[in-house]
């Protein structure tokens, strides 16, 4: 490698003897005609037609020109093309590409990065080059050598229609330290970069695309502001800088001359004042800013006369080689230089490995393109940028769930956006939305009085654009609502500007603001993230916005553990690998396992796949979603009793050792007086494993006993056990006296404790000892104190009363007792007879709540900025707990020697539950790993034991653990 990229604006090139000997040979083999070739960049598409290829062909294969400049089109196409014109190339084209935010600037199927504003709000540039690394890497791959990036602008006029967004902001020192940041991402990498628009596009008003732009300014004022970033990265070793297209009448006041053409901008101020000695590339020569006065040819020598060593986007290549070739024979143009700067390309295409070109592989290149790190990558800049602007009295982020009712009012986005499904995962939120940004007063008028029992509001404003004289793209309509809700109500409205920060000048009023900077997939689900304390802020305005706004505002909020979303490799785990679940699940849909089912993955406190397949039912009418609701069975046991237990042996009002008639005094003469309250939860209490206490409710004739069952619901047939069915009120006493009745088992001979048996009726006793203790129905506790506070918008009891009955997956086809399908109510038959509070069963959830409350756990009870518990209770129920039982209390868990409910590979630590309807969830303390499977493979019959047959709950489960990357 030459010492091209460190190289000093003071030093000549020093070369290595086989760079000097190539580019010596090269050289001499050249005529003058192909040497004149290597000054042409010109544009190439890979979207237009084959009369565009074949110009292309003859402009390499004929005129020799020096590189290509690709604009629209796809990653495959291009490198097919590359491969074309190279193949044609008597000397290796330089390819480059104006790719400031990723190659998705310029093609399709391609993954954007930040743009550069939005990188100036990073709380550090480490990230910047980081995206620099990803973007190298993927032009390496497509077979570019040079990206025009990254811009280099202060930008400090906020009316600037052309940079704007493209600028790292307004401090000289801030875009700097991104810039070069950007710059050794591309260069460390093999891409070389070319800082523009020198000598400062950011103080201009005016498009230079569709006119020449006036700067003012002199040289004083440009060298301590518009220069300064340029000097740094010419220090910094930037191998190339483009010259912009503007008027500066201090420097150069020839009337209408663009600074491209400027010989006392080019060659006097950036080659001899600043020393600089890496390439001058022209910006696009087709741009109105010069084409508007010169015609192709002649605006080519002059942008040669003033300097520059690259030709781009020249319009008529032959017309310019005659007009070039003129100029030098009348003197306009001396051979040495013009030849010096054909050498200087050469230089730069040995740098960049053409004296060793070999061709683009084609196999596997869209993949390789779309490399799973960088995903990560482009997380960490929306992460990190999010700007919190307004915070007053630290509302943000959201702490109390429980005492907020929330809606979210998307402004310009469709119906099914990122920013609310995001915000819908933590709380339950009302969503409304205007698709058009520019709506009328009348379309927020609507709004406003659905809003009346909401406490906080959440505006977003989206499909903004950057056009100052266009108010960023923001109605009226917008800013009068907002306006209103903050003036004329007591609610707290929170804005997320997910767009152009000098908008934020229209919020000044706002108790709490946020900008996301852009907005796109990735953004909406990060400033959500923000609101919520699953992400901290730390990002800071790189320009004022307004007196109020001003640069570097910025209130750092913390992250309070609760669940984050983004890509599995953020955690050290691989997609590729991760998807392998879609097989399985599927194949449980093709062989009738199921209908359908939900996967959910977190690692590291990270929700990094949430999955839905298939439908509701067979008949495959309705799709399952992520917010499908489904039966969780005996999930229950775990997700709600022992989530009492657990409680009341944290506040010191249970003793696991003690007998369980102590707190239920009724058992005492009864056979079960005597059991611990240990046992009950190891399922060492020699209870019965289930009774089919719904038998006793039937007539003679197999239906429903009139004297437990009505088909209205009154007052004393309260409890709903499937719609247009209701239980007596004393239904729950009569299961308590069939229970407190049963028999136990027999112990062996010689034992003294019971063996394991799995039992739903030490739930049942569970149950009623916690609403006893807690002087509480047990499913009031539990919204209370943790599904409420959580924000666990699907978990709970009695789903019909919160849900329409088509946002949850019917169960099971009943024939036998309640002779109907099972849909919105519990399907557990002893659950469904006291109204669908069980202790055993009747919790429903989607597996997105589920794996909140197993997240608590994780953590010990600690979530969201609250302690759900103050000891360490959930390690002391949730390891093993006997020699000759794999169970915790209350809690699952693996089997030593494999074969157990898990998969192998999970940890000895691991606890959780399964339950009949097909549902799984097991947190992993050791690999910080959670893992959720719901469906409802009891559908519509509950003898369909398919699930275990092909065991799919356990596989999906491997795959999550051999997805995961083992650590150096």
């Amino acid at each position: 490698m030459s010492s091209l990229m460190a190289l000093k604006p003071s030093e000549d090139i020093v070369v290595s003897t086989a760079e000097k000997s190539w580019v010596d040979s090269v050289f001499n083999s050249m005529t003058p005609d192909q040497r004149l070739g290597q000054l042409f960049m010109v544009a190439a598409y890979s979207n237009k037609d084959e009369k565009h290829y074949r110009e292309l062909d003859t402009l390499v294969s004929r005129w020799g020109i020096g590189g290509l400049m690709f604009l629209q089109g796809g990653p495959v196409r291009q490198a097919k093309l590359t491969n074309r014109y190279q193949s044609q190339a008597r000397l290796p084209l330089l390819v480059a590409m104006d790719a400031e935010w990723g190659l998705s600037m310029r093609l399709d199927s391609s993954m954007n990065f930040a743009k550069q504003m939005t990188l100036g709000a990073l709380d550090d540039e480490k990230y910047v080059y980081l995206m620099g690394r990803e973007i190298a890497l993927k032009m390496k791959r497509l077979g570019v050598n040079v990206s025009f990036s990254p811009v280099m602008d202060v930008n400090v006029n906020p009316a600037n229609p052309v940079i704007g967004n493209r600028s790292f902001g307004e401090s000289k020192e801030e875009v700097t330290r991104r810039g070069i940041a950007y710059i050794k991402g591309l260069q460390d990498h093999g891409i070389i970069a070319v800082a523009k628009h020198f000598p400062g596009h950011g103080d201009t008003d005016t498009d230079s695309h569709l006119a020449l732009p006036i700067v003012p300014h002199n040289l004083q004022r440009l060298t301590e502001v518009e220069l300064y970033p340029f000097k740094k990265s010419f220090d910094a070793g930037v191998m190339g800088v483009m010259v912009a297209h503007l008027y500066l009448p201090k420097i150069d006041s020839t009337k209408n001359l663009a600074s491209t053409l400027s010989y006392p901008l080019v060659t006097t101020l950036l080659k001899e004042k600043m020393k600089y000695k890496g390439l001058v590339f022209t910006d696009a020569l087709n741009m109105k800013g010069v084409s508007k006065y010169y015609k192709p040819g002649e605006v080519d020598v002059k942008a040669l006369i003033a300097g520059n060593d690259i030709l781009l986007f020249s319009e008529d290549v032959p017309t310019a080689t005659k007009e070039i070739k003129q100029a030098l024979a009348k003197g306009q143009l001396q051979e040495e230089e013009v030849y010096q700067r054909v050498r200087k390309i050469l230089h730069s295409k040995y740098w960049v490995g053409l004296n060793r070109y070999k061709p683009v592989p084609m196999e596997n290149l869209q993949a390789e393109i779309d490399r799973p790190m960088s995903k990560v990558v482009q997380e960490q800049l929306y992460e990190h940028s999010v700007t919190v602007v307004q915070n007053k009295n630290s509302f943000l982020p959201f702490r109390n769930l429980d005492t907020m009712n929330i809606a979210s009012v998307a402004v310009g986005a469709p119906a099914d956006n990122v920013f609310q499904k995001t915000i819908s995962n933590y709380a339950p939120v009302t969503n409304f939305v205007i698709p058009n940004r520019l709506a009328p007063d009348s379309a927020f008028y609507k709004i406003i009085p659905q809003l009346h029992d909401h406490n906080v509001v959440v505006v977003s404003i989206h499909n903004m654009n950057f056009t100052a004289s266009n108010n960023f793209g923001i109605g009226v309509g917008t800013r009068a609502f907002i306006k209103f809700l903050q003036e004329r109500t007591d609610k707290k409205v929170v804005v997320a500007v997910m767009g152009n920060a000098y908008s934020l000048k229209f919020f000044e009023g706002s108790d709490y603001l946020l900008c996301g900077y852009e907005d796109n997939a990735v953004s909406q689900l990060f400033v959500p993230q923000v609101l919520f304390g699953a992400r901290a802020a730390t990002g800071k305005l790189p320009v004022t916005a307004s007196a109020t706004f001003k640069a570097g505002t910025g209130v750092t909020t913390a992250a309070i553990d609760r669940l984050k979303y983004g890509v599995p490799e953020s955690v050290g785990m691989d997609s590729k690998k991760l998807q392998q679940i879609d097989n399985i699940a599927l194949e449980a849909i093709a062989y009738a396992a199921t209908p359908g089912c939900q996967v959910l993955v977190v690692k590291d406190g990270t929700v990094v796949f949430n999955k839905s397949y298939g439908h509701y039912t067979y008949e495959k009418e309705t799709a399952v979603t992520n917010n499908t609701v489904y039966d969780i069975a005996s999930i229950t046991k775990v997700g709600a009793t022992l989530q009492a237990v657990m409680f009341l042996k944290d506040q010191g009002k249970v003793k696991l050792d003690e007998k369980i008639s102590t707190y239920l005094p009724e058992l005492k003469g009864t056979n079960k007086e005597g059991l611990i309250i240990r046992d009950l939860l190891t399922h060492h209490a020699g209870l019965q494993s289930t009774l089919a206490h719904w038998q006793k409710t039937l007539d003679s004739k197999k239906t429903l006993n009139q004297t437990f069952y009505a088909s209205t619901q009154t007052d004393v047939f309260p409890n709903e056990v499937i719609p247009g069915v209701y239980s007596i009120k004393s239904m729950e006493d009569s299961l308590w006296a069939w229970t407190v009745r049963s028999p136990l088992l027999q112990k062996k001979k010689g034992e003294k404790t019971f063996e394991y048996k799995y039992s739903d009726l030490g739930f049942y006793i569970l149950k009623r000892m916690s609403e006893r203790l807690l002087n509480q129905p047990i499913n009031e506790f539990l919204d209370q104190n943790f599904y409420a506070p959580l924000g666990l918008s699907t978990m709970g009891y009695t789903p019909l009363l919160k849900h329409p009955r088509e946002a949850i997956a019917p169960t099971e086809d009943d024939n036998y007792f309640r002779k109907n399908l099972i849909w919105g109510t519990v399907h557990d038959q002893g659950a469904a007879m006291m109204g669908g509070i069980g202790g055993h069963a009747g919790l429903f959830s989607n597996a997105n709540d589920l794996a909140i409350l197993m997240q608590m756990n994780l953590q010990n009870g600690s979530y969201g900025g609250h302690k759900y518990f103050k000891t360490n209770v959930v390690p002391e129920f949730s390891k093993k707990q006997l020699a000759k039982s794999r169970r915790g209390l209350g809690w699952d868990k693996p089997e030593a020697d494999g074969n157990g409910p898990t998969s192998d590979m999970a940890s000895l630590s691991t606890f959780g539950h399964t339950g009949f309807t097909g549902t799984c969830t097991w947190v992993d303390p050791e690999n910080k790993l959670i893992y959720v499977f719901l469906s409802n493979r009891v559908y519509p019959d509950a003898g369909n034991t398919k699930l275990v047959k092909y065991n799919i709950r356990t596989r999906i489960h491997d795959v999550v653990y051999r997805s995961i990357v083992p650590k150096t």
